[in-house]
């Protein structure tokens, strides 16, 4: 019998606590038949790619399925490799308030912040 050895994959994306109460928050006011809250990474800005959180009513196949105490948070499947080993976080101060990510894949940002290129 041959011992045979699996490697844990690791997570698209991990969520702090302020970014999971957010999402909970999002859940507590989500339009009716909304299964979830979703990440993805269109194309947009100067740098090339944008993060994009929506509400969304189905699961697609391919979406990486999060479970947080508020609710369901999806990765877009496409945008998995581009995020993988990212932090989200939910900051606010007394001018903003917004998602954050700390993404080790991302080389680039442009200068506003709305951006990134891997």
């Amino acid at each position: 019998m041959t011992d045979v050895k699996t490697r844990t994959r690791p997570a698209a994306l991990t969520l702090t606590q302020r970014a999971e109460a957010r999402i909970a928050e999002l859940m507590a006011r989500a339009p009716e038949g909304t299964l979830g809250v979703k990440l993805s990474t269109p194309r947009r800005g100067c740098s090339g790619l944008a993060y994009s959180v929506d509400y969304v009513t189905e699961a697609k196949p391919f979406d990486e399925r999060i479970e947080t105490p508020g609710g369901l948070f999806f990765v877009d499947g496409a945008s998995v490799l581009y995020l993988v080993g990212s932090t989200m976080d939910w900051v606010e101060d007394d001018f903003t308030a917004g998602f954050t990510f700390q993404n080790p894949n991302a080389k680039g940002a442009c200068g506003c912040g709305e951006s990134f290129t891997v």
